[in-house]
């Protein structure tokens, strides 16, 4: 979302950032500041209260608290006045989003954006919040009342201001901070967690839990993992029902393809409409692996159209990803996406339109709130909606795939979604690893095209030898890069070599994977700070795991180590791995449900990987040997080619030599590796 060009009564601090959030509110009356050392200082040499706001450029209720608040001229007069007022986007700086979204879930039991916490000049929290109206309504206060009220006692009641939020303070320390670390792991951590995850499952209409209905991705993957240890299924079932009926819902794009964030009821009818590339990223690999995991060509079909979803609208000229799309259009929510019957038929006539509007559920009076619209949706299956309709499914699928370009094409007509076009290091790592993932399961060079491109770009704008910064935007790299950088970018390099056996992609990995064990490895307790040790503005140095819409720094780094170690065969690396787990041991046992892709890292380091190394004279032939994998789902395999530029990285490369001319696989268990063979077959054979 964008304001319009042209001649602005106010410009505040925020008109020199790059981050598309806070360019939106650079011409409010308030006088904003980004968080710097600069306002933090003023905080404290004019003795004022800091009212910090919370949220990012896809979030329709902070474009609804900025026109009524923040476009308020006496609202912001008053704020002004009183408070010194920082606007950060959390998605550039989700460290600080962290600690004051935890210091708002314990003040309010809830959380979410706009976050709303007013803080001391020190930077502790006395009150939090969401969303706030302008006057009264809702059960919830006016937000001048609130800012008005909250002066008043910072004025006259500073010592109870002050210990409430060194109290608040001390809780936030006291969640973010990783509890002692365990001695020993219990052995049913996962199975514990798969057992509490399938208790949250809706037999109709798949998913977990009720209405907000999110995604799980990473529950998903757990589940795969554990049914591929098991068999069982109950699990499958679980995994597949709820892909089926997610990419069924109004919650995918039914014409562009790609995923909105997550549905407002439990049938993935309605839903919040913008478009986040984690999600598209995480939902990707799911869909692949439950491909691999089920042969089911209709995943491979969802996995694909995402990936070229992201190509399309997604990565840049330079060849980054971009973050998001925004649910409004037109100040509308959801205005972009969704159709009457009348706008459908006037695009394929009425014959076509009534077969297309019966097959997405385009009907009469709309589905979508009181806007008389529908949001597309396949809530039969298709064999009875042919049957309803008296016809072929053959006749009906063919013409629903004739009318789809037809509809695509007037859609993009319509005033889009504003786009945040700001490129995160964190969420590009996600989004390589998925793509590079679909090239190699799909065998889409594409795919492996658009993954290089990223990777070059995150490897040559915010990478340097030394440094990784967590943003791009308009030319400029900047902001220091914290855990989930580096280790979602070294999971997304690791995919990338393995997808197509170029040595600089491993090299690359290892080398941010060295950095980030300098900067953020716990020497004392084990796991990883998710921040720098030298960020004054903060705090505190939060060491957390347990992994939300995204997976967390230590979850991807745990799995990274264990990935890492099985590669080169570095047992130091896979000791490290343990300690991560060990470091989150006690919230594992406690709640394991709520740490799914650490349980993901858990699981394979458990298993012990098999390692497969390739070599060949040339370099040429491996594919015989990389394509039964392809289609075969093994969370448990990791493979590297041997080449002069990997060799004193991987002990497992010293004295593999290819059977005559042939090229030859070995399969290595540990540093244990079994005989060699020129037959892929038997590879097959010899990996679990």
């Amino acid at each position: 979302m964008t304001h319009a060009t042209g001649e602005h009564k106010h410009a505040n601090h925020l008109v020199h950032e790059t981050s598309p959030y806070l360019l939106q509110h650079a011409h409010n009356p308030v006088d904003w500041h980004p968080w710097s050392e600069e306002a933090l200082s003023r905080a404290r040499e004019e003795d004022k209260p800091i009212f910090l706001s919370i949220g990012y450029a896809a979030c329709h209720w902070c474009h609804v608290m900025e026109r009524e608040s923040f476009e308020n001229e006496a609202i912001a007069r008053f704020l002004n006045d009183h408070f010194i007022n920082i606007k950060v986007d959390r998605e550039e700086r989700p460290d600080i989003d962290e600690i004051y979204m935890m210091a708002t879930q314990l003040v309010t039991g809830s959380g979410g954006w706009p976050m709303s916490v007013f803080l001391t000049p020190d930077l502790q929290p006395f009150y939090a919040g969401t969303y706030f109206p302008p006057d009264d309504r809702w059960g919830r206060p006016g937000f001048l009342r609130l800012i008005t009220t909250l002066d008043e006692h910072f004025r006259t009641n500073r010592n109870k201001i002050e210990a409430s939020a060194r109290e608040i303070a001390t809780a936030v320390e006291r969640a973010l901070a990783a509890p002692p670390a365990s001695a020993t792991l219990s052995e049913d951590l996962i199975g514990a967690a798969v057992e509490s995850i399938l208790q949250r499952f809706d037999p109709l209409y798949g998913g977990f839990g009720g209405a907000p209905k999110f995604p799980h991705t990473m529950d998903l993957l757990l589940l795969l993992r554990d049914w591929r240890r098991t068999q069982d299924p109950e699990i499958i079932h679980a995994v597949t029902y709820s892909l089926d009926r997610m990419a069924r819902g109004g919650m995918y794009d039914q014409l562009a393809g790609g995923f909105h964030r997550y549905s407002v009821d439990d049938r993935w009818l309605i839903p919040h409409f913008e478009k986040m590339l984690y999600d598209n990223a995480l939902l990707a690999r799911t869909y692949l692996e439950a491909f691999q995991a089920t042969g089911d060509e209709s995943l491979a079909r969802i996995a694909r159209e995402i990936l070229d979803y992201a190509i399309r609208e997604m990565q840049s000229p330079e060849g980054g990803y971009y973050s998001s799309t925004d649910a409004d259009s037109e100040g509308e929510e959801g205005k972009f996406f969704v159709w009457t019957p009348e706008e459908v038929e006037a695009v394929l006539g009425p014959e076509d339109a009534r077969v297309v509007c019966e097959y997405y559920d385009v009907r009469p009076g709309g589905n979508f709130e009181h806007t008389g619209k529908s949001a597309l949706a396949i809530p039969r299956i298709p064999a009875d909606v042919a049957e309803k309709l008296g016809m072929p499914l053959e006749s009906l699928l063919e013409l629903v795939e004739r009318a789809r370009p037809k509809l695509l094409a007037e859609r993009s007509k319509r005033v889009p979604p504003g786009l945040d076009d700001k490129i995160l290091t964190d969420w590009n790592g996600l989004m390589i690893s998925a793509m590079a993932f679909g090239g190699f399961v799909l065998s889409e060079e594409r795919y492996l095209e658009s993954a290089r491109r990223a990777g070059e770009a995150m490897l040559r704008f915010q990478w340097d030898g030394e440094r990784l910064l967590h943003t791009r935007r308009a030319g400029r790299s900047h902001l220091e890069g914290m855990l989930s950088d580096h280790a979602n970018l070294v999971m997304g390099l690791l995919d990338l070599y393995e997808a197509t056996l170029e040595p600089r992609w491993l090299r690359s990995a290892l080398e941010i994977h060295v950095r980030q064990l300098e900067l953020f490895w716990d020497d004392k307790d084990g796991g990883f700070f998710n921040t720098l040790d030298r960020q004054a503005d903060l705090l505190i140095r939060s060491k957390s795991a347990n992994d939300g819409a995204t997976p967390s720094g230590n979850s991807v780094a745990a799995l990274n180590l264990a990935r890492l170690g099985f590669l080169t065969g570095d047992t130091n690396l896979l000791e490290r791995a343990n300690r991560t787990f060990l470091a989150f041991g006690d919230s594992l046992r406690r709640a394991g449900a709520g740490f799914p892709q650490m349980l993901i890292g858990l699981d394979l380091l458990r298993e012990g990987g098999d390692t497969l190394v390739l070599v060949s004279p040339g370099g040429k032939g491996l594919e015989e040997f990389l394509k039964p994998l392809r289609g075969r789902f093994s969370p448990y395999l990791v493979w590297i080619a041997s080449d002069p530029a990997l060799a004193p990285l991987s002990v497992l490369l010293a004295g593999k030599t290819p059977m005559g001319d042939a090229p030859t696989a070995y399969v290595c268990r540990g540093t244990a590796c079994l005989p060699p063979t020129a037959n892929p077959s038997e590879v097959l054979e010899k990996i679990r």
